[in-house]
């Protein structure tokens, strides 16, 4: 993670804790260059897709981060996390983020909602673009990937970074699903965006024990030359650990987390080496997904690209 010293994480914190300065739009990516996009991006039933709109609806999906990551999953809070109860770092203050929100939730699943029913936040996606990353000092996948380098090779195409992605428990459905992706689509047609990138994770830390996945994405869903992004050398952890002939495809993808999956079947690439990350309690994978990669079975679903992007 690499951000200048003039937006230092311990900074850009404070604009989403209680108390915090958060004077203004909270959400800066949307002032760079574009007018905002229309709301909401789209709705099923009671649920609606829409970019966070002020500081305040950030820190909900920081509390809902905090929610899967820290107390679902094995994450490792830090003490402003323990103390806020949020998953928060520098970047949120620079990203735009996409909100999955319930107009009807059912008050048994939100503390502090049983006498009343209020909109809630339960899906989550970050968003940064990269002139936006340019210009704070860079993108959060290069604290594992040489994202840079990629970057260069590709100029001027545009790359939108994805992370932070979580859904609660109870949302993990298909319209919830399909509301985040329609969600990144709108955004990405919007903006122009050329290429996809981020971490997905596997749980767990102990890169032997997924040998199994790790294998299957390193012999079957490689980046090509083009596309190709390695680790950086001091987080490398070799993915190549068995032989192809040795993988059972179906136990393979039976391992793998449905957003991996997902991130397949629209055509996405897998980069070179995985990460461990002590503090989330995951090994990662790099995905890569240019969008004139994409499988065409999906526009009819969400909108073809524009003609920018598909040649």
């Amino acid at each position: 993670m690499r951000l200048t010293d003039k937006f230092r994480p311990t900074r850009l914190v404070r604009r989403f804790v209680p108390g915090g300065p958060i004077a203004g739009h909270a959400v800066h990516g949307a002032g760079f260059g574009r007018a905002p996009l229309a709301e909401p991006l789209k709705r099923i039933g009671s649920l609606e897709v829409r970019l966070a709109r002020n500081a305040r609806e950030v820190r909900l999906a920081q509390a809902l981060r905090y929610r899967v990551f820290y107390r679902e999953m094995s994450a490792q809070a830090g003490a402003t996390g323990k103390l806020w109860r949020r998953d928060i770092d520098g970047f949120d203050s620079i990203c735009d983020h996409l909100l999955v929100i319930d107009h009807d939730p059912d008050p048994a699943l939100f503390r502090g909602m049983r006498r009343k029913r209020k909109p809630a936040v339960v899906g989550t996606y970050r968003l940064l673009r990269q002139e936006v990353a340019e210009q704070f000092g860079g993108f959060y996948t290069a604290g594992e990937y040489e994202i840079d380098a990629l970057v260069a090779r590709h100029r001027p195409k545009r790359f939108l970074e994805l992370g932070r992605s979580c859904v609660l428990k109870e949302y993990r459905n298909k319209r919830t699903v399909e509301l985040l992706w329609a969600g990144n689509w709108a955004y990405v047609q919007h903006h122009e965006v050329d290429v996809m990138i981020g971490c997905a994770s596997l749980e767990g830390i102990e890169p032997r024990r997924l040998s199994l996945p790790l294998s299957f994405l390193h012999h079957h869903a490689a980046a090509p030359e083009e596309w190709r992004i390695r680790a950086v050398p001091s987080r490398y952890v070799p993915m190549n650990r068995m032989a192809p002939d040795q993988i059972d495809m179906r136990a393979a993808l039976n391992e793998l987390p449905p957003l991996i999956k997902g991130y397949l079947r629209l055509g996405a690439y897998i980069g070179d080496g995985a990460v461990v990350d002590h503090q989330f309690g995951t090994t990662d994978v790099c995905i890569v997904l240019p969008v004139s990669a994409i499988n065409p079975r999906y526009y009819g679903h969400f909108g073809a690209p524009k003609e920018r992007l598909a040649s």
